[in-house]
């Protein structure tokens, strides 16, 4: 390509790290999705192969032992592994969420301390704002961290939380200036072994049931003052940096489980015959692939733009619509991946409402992207205000 021209569609690296994870995740995540959805078990195979191959997290910086991989090489990653196994795509993009906030707001000490385990594979990064009475209006939570002399003490149960109980770190939100609303919010880093952390019973779900989902409960957890992630008081607002940067792989999820629909309904038909012939070769079922492969291609060209978005404010650019376009990536890919997984399950007729092919699992998998990082209404509301401003 001609250097003068433009261009934010993936490189040649890119594509090369796309068919890497394919052929790892067809080899060796695939093989156990049905199982990890029908046991609700954690996929332990995933996890290994992943951190076998430094994909567990590789947007961790190099100067931690990371890959040092851009938002797009993530959003890859996390698409092809999803386009498999949805539970399994939660271990990178759970890393990440986990561990942005660190990222963007903590120490130099708190990023070689926490960041360098998690790029090794020895330990995944969870996160934990919602509470059961505090879930899209985040701002309202009612856990607590009291500074006692040079410690923290906190006291509050958090829910909804990906990954609870495996993950060994924990991103935590807590109020420390009950006066302050949202500015009274600090984030701070809870590891799984601190004293007065246990977790509430794994959550019974429609989809994801390969990634346990628990609450965190915290009863006098007492830890070092220099585990708060950045000043006290800037927690939301961490909060909220966080979420433009990781909607995206919720986003890249999305559009990976869609593929993995689209595809599986794509060799299906071409497969299956009615009235004498492949019913691929029927107008009404073209007219359906053509239009489910044209929403997908659309949201991923979303998430792709979102996604270069975030790799330039990561590296501290100035990117006023990256809220914006964070937010619509995730709503759109979300809903796109909802009318896709839908429609795949209506092509296999009632073989697809049957758990011997995976588009069953994959519609059920769907539905979860397009409530958790902010629910779709959520998203409606922060693009619209960025209109209004």
């Amino acid at each position: 390509m001609s250097p003068d021209i433009p261009t934010y569609a993936p490189s040649d690296e890119h594509e090369m790290l796309r068919a890497t994870v394919r052929e790892l995740a067809e080899a060796k995540i695939a093989p156990y999705a049905a199982q990890v959805d029908e046991e609700s078990r954690f996929p332990q195979e995933a996890l290994d192969a992943l951190v076998q191959n430094d994909l567990h997290a590789v947007h961790i910086p190099e100067a931690y032992g990371g890959a040092g991989a851009d938002a797009l090489a993530t959003v890859i990653v996390i698409e092809e592994v999803a386009r498999v196994c949805a539970s399994s795509s939660l271990i990178p993009a759970v890393n990440k969420l986990g561990t942005v906030p660190v990222l963007l707001a903590g120490s130099e000490e708190l990023k070689k301390k926490y960041l360098t385990p998690v790029a090794r594979g020895e330990a995944m990064f969870s996160y934990a704002l919602s509470e059961p009475e505090a879930g899209s209006d985040a701002a309202s939570m009612k856990t607590r961290a009291v500074r006692d002399g040079d410690h923290w003490v906190l006291n509050g149960t958090k829910m909804w939380i990906t990954n609870a109980g495996v993950s060994q770190y924990y991103t935590v939100m807590a109020v420390t200036d009950p006066s302050a609303g949202a500015r009274g919010i600090s984030a701070f880093v809870v590891e799984k072994d601190d004293e007065g952390v246990s977790f509430g019973a794994k959550e019974r779900k429609l989809g994801i049931k390969g990634s346990p989902t628990r609450q965190v409960i915290l009863d006098n957890v007492r830890i070092p003052a220099d585990r708060i992630i950045g000043a006290e008081g800037t927690g939301f607002k961490t909060a909220l940096t966080t979420l433009d940067h990781t909607r995206i792989t919720i986003a890249a999820q999305a559009i990976g489980i869609a593929q993995g629909a689209l595809d599986f309904a794509l060799g299906y038909v071409k497969e299956r015959k009615q009235f004498g012939k492949a019913i691929a070769e029927f107008q009404g079922v073209q007219f359906m692939l053509a239009d489910m492969a044209m929403r997908l291609e659309g949201a991923r060209q979303l998430t792709y733009h979102a996604a270069i978005k975030s790799e330039r404010a990561m590296n501290g650019e100035s990117v006023p619509d990256l809220t914006f376009v964070s937010s619509a990536c995730k709503c759109l890919a979300s809903d796109v991946a909802m009318d896709i997984t839908t429609d795949a399950v209506q092509l296999l007729g009632g073989y697809g409402y049957t758990r011997e092919f995976p588009v069953e699992r994959m519609m059920r998998d769907a539905k979860i992207t397009q409530i958790y990082e902010g629910t779709n209404q959520i998203q409606r509301m922060v693009m619209a205000r960025q209109l209004l401003k």
